[in-house]
């Protein structure tokens, strides 16, 4: 028999007097502060940039910025397409125009290297049926100054102007296009997301004002992530993507703790309790697991921090922010809202009418058993009135055919995980954005109509004192590399020059990244140092940084989470087990991403274009993120059913009561969150859709087969050696580990009372009863 932890956790009274001291002045500061957040994160979009997929270190990044800096006409981020319509781009009408408007172009603050196909002659900027040609210069300064200038420039600009019609394309117009069009499908994302949210919290706890709580929580941590970026803009680049993860994370985990602190704090109350020990209790039960959780999404998210691209970092940025604003509003407003309402948490009850007629329909049934034989009777009164009923079930045949249900889930999942073997990356680009986006439409005519891929070619700066025959015999060199199309240079200035290399094939294909690696490998002359950029050069950067930090990530969510549900658990085999069956849950998202996102399935009934690929960085946030979300589930669970066997030791039923407890719970939850991530998955933006919609299907995958199936299964062959651990890590939990199971609460309930018979389902109608309704006398 397992020793059964029988000792009283040590008193957090104080920490729960301090939050229910004053409640209504700690709602009151919490109001002041919520609008300070507001005041301190407006305009927090138009400081962010929808770059930061390169790493700041590499090679391609110093390349770029000193063509940039000596060669602006090298590096153009402004593309002008000039339409001649039927009169052809040699055309000396047309010509005039052109050349207008580039010399209007040169005059123009923050613009250098203008450059245009009538200006040069070169066939690259003309398309080959002889009707568009391209005016190409460069925007200086950051991405915000960019779009400043972008939009000063576009109604002067564009449109018809004489024979011609002009339009903007380029990388700085589909980044600012890319940005407008996430802060326009971010505020339609949250008027989706806000009403079917409450009206699923309606359904779950029956009361409105218990359904408010948890969107209250969300609003807060919202709007306090949203101030923390606005500050951290001042000192480093932020990605407008993460605004986006803001509003999933800040609604989706608030409720998650809403829901698990309310469904204990109703429990509590149902028992008998008062209303200042029940909020005692609570907090040294589910806050305790509440606080575990966020600090295990917190951690997931933080590993973001060691890859060197601001687009990820700034995930993290935003993602530990939200959690832990959504930790402590949870735990430190909302325990003052329930002090204050009390009883009342359950007040205007929406579905009074429904449940009455329930109740009659119930007592009908009853009778009519009754007069037929009484044992009937007080069999389904009996069984109506048990919470958490069909999770109980369910529990119970997942363990005695435990064999199957593990090794039936286990090789499922990992059957749909097997696209993602086939996985291609590449890098983000025009056609993430929706086909009528004027940039795109521009770029689309450059690809299709121009030859030789502009824009996707390479550069090789060359640095040094070197000799016209330096100069040549590099050039031959390159010339001699298989893979190269055609070779353009030297451009040169001083000691700095650079060489335009045009690979065959496709710009950012295989062909074009192993070009680069030969570039890079390629003996060069003593007198120069050669350095490569271009697209492709990017790519091949951007993941050797990422593989090279991946690693480390991994280690990091790894050894903290093992050591943080140990400290919850006090087991060894626990944690592991943990950390192999949230990978395991996210197997179906790698593998629906590269399935419908690379190779293009669904493409119409989603509305997007398929580009071949998947954005290096995307897979990266999309684990670091379902891998949180997944052992914030896993700790409400594995809370409950450690909290049951430190009462009784019994392990099969300690397993089945958290199922029961849990389950409903855990599913709600998952709906909820997302309902709020397919709300993001809307997003006319494809990585965004892709973001929203594959955490969605992650989370959805880890409440409903894992935690119900695979969880219960796995612990039922492990058996009692589930809680094993030697004799010094039991020590060291004893003293220093956390748990949410107390052994003398104020209120001891065998089961909280419900005498509402309510037919149990499974998902949020059985989520409602697991958060345990309190009993009306």
């Amino acid at each position: 028999m397992p020793e059964v932890n029988r000792s009283v956790p040590p008193p957090v009274g104080g920490w729960t007097r301090f939050v229910t001291a004053r409640p209504r002045l700690a709602l009151l500061a919490a109001l002041v502060i919520t609008a300070l957040a507001v005041f301190a994160g407006s305009g927090v979009a138009d400081r962010m940039g929808s770059g930061g997929w390169q790493a700041p270190d590499a090679e391609s990044t110093y390349a770029t910025e000193v063509l940039a800096r000596e060669f602006p006409a090298s590096q153009p981020n402004l593309l002008l397409l000039v339409d001649s319509g039927s009169a052809g781009v040699d055309d000396p009408a047309v010509a005039a125009e052109a050349a207008r408007l580039t010399e209007r172009l040169k005059a123009e603050p923050g613009i250098s290297g203008v450059g245009s196909y009538w200006a040069t002659a070169s066939p690259a900027l003309r398309s080959e049926d002889g009707k568009e040609a391209i005016i190409a210069a460069r925007i200086g300064g950051d991405e915000k100054t960019a779009g400043e200038t972008l939009d000063r420039l576009a109604p002067a600009f564009t449109g018809e102007r004489g024979p011609v019609t002009v339009s903007l394309g380029g990388p700085v117009a589909v980044q600012h296009e890319m940005q407008t069009i996430i802060q326009e499908d971010l505020l339609r994302a949250e008027l989706i997301a806000l009403p079917v949210t409450l009206v699923l919290l309606v359904m779950v706890f029956g009361s409105a004002v218990a359904a408010m709580l948890p969107l209250a929580v969300g609003i807060v941590a919202i709007l306090g992530t949203n101030a923390v970026l606005r500050g951290l803009t001042e000192f480093t680049d932020v990605s407008v993507f993460a605004m986006n993860l803001t509003t999933a994370l800040g609604l989706g985990l608030a409720i998650d703790y809403a829901l698990f602190i309310v469904r204990r704090f109703r429990e509590e109350l149902a028992a008998g309790a008062d209303t200042r020990t029940a909020v005692g209790t609570t907090l040294r039960t589910a806050g305790r697991t509440v606080l575990f959780s966020a600090l295990t999404v917190a951690v997931s998210l933080s590993a973001m921090l060691v890859f060197p691209q601001y687009f990820l970092r700034s995930f993290a940025y935003a993602g530990i922010a939200v959690v832990l604003l959504a930790a402590a509003a949870a735990l430190i407003l909302l325990p003052a809202a329930l002090v204050l309402l009390g009883p009342r948490i359950n007040a205007l009850d929406l579905r009074r009418v429904l449940r009455r007629r329930k109740k009659a329909a119930t007592a009908g049934a009853a009778a009519a058993g009754a007069a037929a034989g009484g044992a009937g009777a007080s069999s389904i009164a009996g069984a109506d009135a048990s919470p958490g009923r069909g999770w109980a079930w369910l529990g119970a045949l997942v363990m005695r055919r435990a064999p199957v249900f593990a090794i039936v889930t286990t090789v499922g999942l990992l059957l749909l995980g097997l696209p993602f073997l086939g996985v291609k990356f590449g890098t983000a680009d025009d056609r993430q954005l929706p086909a009528s986006a004027e940039s795109r439409v521009v770029q689309e005519h450059i690809r299709d109509g121009f030859p030789g891929s502009p824009g996707g070619g390479l550069e090789v700066l060359a640095e040094g004192q070197g000799s016209p025959a330096d100069h040549a015999a590099l050039k031959d060199r390159i010339e001699q590399l298989p893979g190269v199309l055609r070779v353009d240079g030297p451009v040169a200035d001083g000691p700095v020059a650079y060489y335009s290399v045009l690979p065959k094939g496709e710009a950012v294909g295989e062909q074009a990244q192993q070009l680069v690696r030969d570039l890079r490998a390629m003996p060069s002359a003593s007198s120069l140092d050669t350095s490569v950029t271009g697209t492709a050069a990017v790519l091949v950067d951007s993941k050797d940084a990422i593989a090279d930090r991946l690693p480390w990530a991994l280690a990091i969510i790894v050894v903290v989470t093992l050591l943080l549900v140990f400290l919850l658990t006090g087991s060894v085999l626990i944690p592991l087990q943990a950390v192999v069956l949230n990978a395991l849950s996210l197997t179906a998202m790698f593998g629906a991403v590269v399935w419908v996102f690379q190779d293009g399935n669904l493409s119409g009934l989603l509305a997007f274009t398929s580009t071949g690929d998947i954005e290096t960085t995307l897979p990266v946030l999309m684990f670091c993120v379902a891998f949180g979300l997944s052992m914030d589930y896993g700790v409400f669970l594995i809370s409950r059913i450690k909290e049951e066997y430190d009462r009784t030791g019994d392990h099969e039923h300690s397993v089945t009561f958290g199922l029961r407890h849990t389950g409903g719970l855990i599913t709600a939850a998952a709906v909820i969150l997302a309902v709020v991530m397919v709300a993001i998955g809307t997003s006319r933006v494809t990585n965004t859709k892709m973001l929203g919609l594959g955490i969605a299907l992650a989370v959805l995958m880890d409440a409903m087969v894992v935690r119900s199936l695979l969880v219960p299964a796995v612990m039922k062959l492990m058996g009692r050696s589930t809680w094993w651990a030697p004799a010094p890590l039991r020590a060291f939990h004893r003293r220093f580990g956390l748990s949410e199971g107390e052994a003398a609460p104020a209120v001891t309930p065998a089961a909280p009372p419900d005498p509402e018979p309510t037919a149990e389902a499974e998902g949020i109608s059985g989520a409602r009863r697991d958060i345990g309704e309190p009993a009306r006398r």
